[in-house]
Parts: structure tokens; C-alpha cells; sequence
């Protein structure tokens, strides 16, 4: 792993019981750099993701973070580490307020620039519904307390789960808006999106999946529509 990686995987696989979703996945990821992976729904991004966090078991030289193997630990102690996720669907507690879903965010003790205040200065209107229940927000204001909570706890790496889902298109402009903030803030990005042209907008360097293995990585300065096409559908 060189110096300026802050996570790399090598070889990772994955797999839910006798079903393989990921094949020899290689991947990195550079401090404060924006990585989006793209690719169609069961191309493995999100066991990709999860693999990272601890929620999919990976071998322990599979995933390095920060100098460190980290393949195999439990999701406590690489959010420990630095890193946090946004997952798929945002995924709130229904039952607490939003201020309070953030508040959980915090439970690892990261020390960081992030807090309810830092989180409230980058999304004015959760300070706004910060007693309100969460489910009385809308989608948009859901997903931007979802990614309030992640950032709660100081991470190094934001893994984010296609967060544009399900929303209308102004709104995944301004969402995408203040990631571009919290990337300048000095946290590197991974994000999965089903959305090429939103992916390619932000990323610095785009992997496609298909099927469970890396099908094309790049600069999107440097890809072709041709080359996406191609990755992205096998044709």
C-alpha cells in the first residue's frame, strides 16, 4: 500500500453463503480524493461497500486502511478507525427525532471537525427539524441527516450508498452540492451511484463493476461514453 493510498483492496471477495458477489475486486483510494463506483443493480457495489464497513466478511489482507489490514473487523471498530457510511436507503431510527439520529452518529468519539454544529452549518434545515421525527421529513431531508449522522462520526473515508435514489433531480443537485463541501473539508469520498452523469460530475477517478469484478477504472476526463457503455451493459 503506497503512502498516499488511504484504503486499498486486493483480490477482495465476498460472498452471502454458497453465492459469490465479488471476484478479485483490486481498488483505491487516495487521501482526499473522490472515487465513485458505478455499474448496474447486482454488479456488487453495495457488497462492495459493506465489505469495507464490516458487514460482509472479507479476509484480513483483502482491505487496507491507513497503513492497516483491516479485512475481517467488526464494523464498530473501522467506524473506530475512520470511516463511516451513508447506506442505501438512509436507514434513520423512525422513532427518534432528527437531532437525536445525529447524535448517534457521534457514538464512536472520533475526535474531528465534525459536531451538531458543524453538521447544522453545512444542512441549515436539519437545525431547523432538529425535534422533529425524523420519518416527518422529506426524502431529501432525510438523506441529508443520513449523511449528517455518518459525518458525525469524524470520519477519514465516507462511503456513500446511492444516495441520489428515489429523489427528485434538484434535489441530488444540492445533496451532491454539500458533498463536494464535505470532500473540501478534507474527507475522501467513495460514492455508488446508479447515475453515470451525476458519478462522473463529482469523481475524480470512476471504477465500473460489473458482475462482481472491476470492468473499467479512470479518470472520466480520460473515458469515452463508448468505454462507460461498454463497461457498464457488457456490449
Amino acid at each position: 500500500m503506497t503512502q498516499s493510498n488511504l484504503l486499498e483492496t486486493r483480490r477482495l471477495v465476498a460472498f452471502y453463503g454458497d453465492f459469490q458477489a465479488l471476484f478479485g475486486i483490486d481498488f483505491r483510494i487516495e487521501r482526499d480524493e473522490t472515487v465513485a463506483m458505478i455499474g448496474s443493480n447486482g454488479a456488487g457495489k453495495s457488497t462492495f461497500l459493506k465489505s469495507i464497513i464490516g458487514l460482509v466478511r472479507a479476509e484480513a489482507e483483502a482491505i487496507y486502511f491507513d497503513g492497516e489490514a483491516i479485512g475481517g473487523d467488526s464494523a464498530y471498530r473501522i467506524v473506530s478507525r475512520g470511516v463511516s457510511m451513508v447506506p442505501e436507503g438512509r436507514r434513520l431510527f423512525p422513532s427518534l427525532s432528527v437531532e437525536e439520529n445525529l447524535s448517534i452518529g457521534a457514538y464512536s468519539k472520533r475526535k474531528g471537525p465534525w459536531n451538531l454544529e458543524a453538521v447544522y452549518t453545512i444542512f441549515p434545515m436539519l437545525k431547523e427539524r432538529r425535534r422533529a421525527a425524523a420519518m416527518a421529513l422529506s426524502g431529501g431531508q432525510q438523506q441529508m441527516a443520513a449523511i449528517g449522522r455518518a459525518l458525525m462520526a469524524n470520519p477519514k473515508l465516507l462511503l456513500c450508498d446511492e444516495i441520489s435514489l428515489g429523489l427528485a433531480p434538484v434535489i441530488i443537485k444540492e445533496i451532491y452540492a454539500h458533498l463536494e463541501r464535505v470532500s473540501a473539508n478534507g474527507t475522501s469520498l467513495i460514492v455508488v451511484e446508479q447515475d453515470i452523469k451525476q458519478a462522473l460530475a463529482i469523481a475524480d477517478r470512476v471504477y465500473c463493476l460489473r458482475e462482481g469484478r472491476v470492468a473499467l477504472e479512470g479518470r472520466p476526463s480520460d473515458l469515452t461514453r463508448e468505454q462507460i457503455t461498454e463497461a457498464y451493459f457488457g456490449i
